[in-house]
């Protein structure tokens, strides 16, 4: 079928858009991933104190969820352009602050700059709208997984430029650990600028612009309490909204303490190393025939195969003994690509169930939940582990993936009945 060149024009910048989503987020993925453990440990050697080291990942956490609705408005003033370059720009901002905080060795600096990252971390995130504004129906899952798809040579090798990057930070006079703050800071205005200088015309205004035309609708900005109204008024919206942050509630809980569980067998750091890194192949690198399975089988199956994966992952996982490292790995896994299920297509059903002109809202509050679920299934994960043990905090973490799968598999009736009346 021959496109029209209205059509045409779209694909072209449909196109160039995923290029460059896909190029800043390898860029600003690397730079982010190489702080994850070098902030616990420069947290922990400027305050002296092994129990403070979790307050850098904590803040960064919270740093992504704090950023998540303002770069939303961001998006609905200007663009994706300007919310996803000012996102990194605050991140880069950030990792000089922790770099000048780790030569000063001052504590609530040092948090403000990985407060600050974590801004970097919520553009990210946010980068996966970005790829379905200007989508069609056939493609959009598709186009979405690939931006999260990006993530995985930064969360791959980002760890492993620690040391070299380190030496780095040795030879400009600045404490080793500030070494990956350097890398993320050169990163993540690379990101910036690719962004601003690239992503033109900008997606979300294109679109907003054809809709404008079509229904004659204004982007509108509306309260958290607002937005989660108009989600309810949307089934197919609220089960996005509830796989993306279940999904990862339960993905964040279990994989932080399976460590600490394997850790009970004194099992060597580059065997839990191994099986995190498990993990993360499984949470990134199959992304793209995710989305091509959203795409084909439809976002409501694969949310409901992804709820069927973690609820795999945790039983395998949970009756694991601390020893029995293959089959930690193999749970860690599957709780990755359930994780992917979920994001990918849950990400998806949300955006294209509802209007446009409340699009971006009701995208940053998903990001808002999404992120604020992560930090509370990460300090919960640590009291049931010192209260009960591992495998109940796996038969905890399942009882909310089997709620959405249930609600997923209703859904998947009603329409199944609707067809055939």
């Amino acid at each position: 079928m021959t496109q029209s060149p209205i059509d045409h024009e779209r694909h072209n910048l449909q196109r160039k858009t995923i290029t460059t989503l896909t190029t800043a987020q390898s860029l600003t993925g690397l730079g982010v991933a190489s702080t994850v453990a070098a902030g616990s440990l420069l947290v922990a050697s400027i305050s002296h104190s092994e129990t403070l080291a979790g307050l850098a990942q904590t803040f960064s956490v919270l740093g992504a969820a704090v950023m998540a609705l303002p770069l939303a408005n961001l998006t609905r003033r200007g663009g994706r352009r300007l919310a996803l370059s000012a996102g990194f720009s605050v991140g880069a901002l950030g990792a000089v602050t922790a770099i000048t905080a780790g030569a000063l060795r001052i504590l609530p600096l040092m948090l403000l700059g990985t407060f600050m990252v974590g801004a970097a971390s919520a553009a990210s995130y946010q980068a996966r709208y970005a790829a379905v504004d200007l989508a069609t129906d056939d493609t959009r899952a598709s186009d979405l997984s690939r931006v999260v798809w990006a993530s995985t040579i930064g969360a791959v090798l980002g760890p492993n430029l620690m040391a070299p990057s380190g030496r780095l930070a040795t030879v400009l006079g600045l404490p080793k650990l500030t070494g990956p703050y350097i890398l993320a800071a050169t990163m993540l205005a690379l990101g910036a600028l690719i962004i601003w200088t690239r992503l033109r015309p900008d997606p979300y205004l294109v679109n907003v612009d054809s809709e404008r035309k079509l229904t004659a609708t204004e982007p509108v900005k509306m309260s958290t309490p607002e937005v989660l109204r108009v989600i309810r008024q949307h089934p197919r919206a609220l089960l996005g909204l509830l796989a993306v942050a279940i999904g990862h509630i339960a993905m964040v809980s279990v994989m932080v303490m399976t460590p600490v569980h394997m850790a009970h067998a004194e099992v060597t750091l580059k065997i839990i190393g191994l099986v995190i890194s498990v993990h993360i192949l499984g949470m990134y690198a199959l992304s793209p025939l995710v989305g091509r399975m959203a795409d084909r089988l439809g976002r409501r199956r694969v949310i409901q195969i992804g709820g069927l994966i973690l609820l795999a992952a945790v039983l395998i996982a949970g009756t694991a003994p601390e020893m029995h490292n293959v089959q930690l790995g193999v749970g860690l896994f599957l709780l990755g690509l359930g994780w992917s299920c979920t994001l990918v297509a849950g990400s998806t059903l949300l955006s294209e169930s509802v209007p446009t002109e409340v699009r971006a809202s009701v995208q940053g509050t998903s990001d808002l939940f999404m992120n604020l679920s992560g930090a509370i299934g990460g300090a919960s994960a640590g009291v049931i582990i010192a209260t009960l043990s591992y495998g109940w905090l796996c038969a905890i973490a399942a009882v909310p993936v089997l709620l959405v799968t249930i609600y997923a598999t209703v859904q998947l009736d009603e329409a199944k009945q609707a067809a055939v009346v």
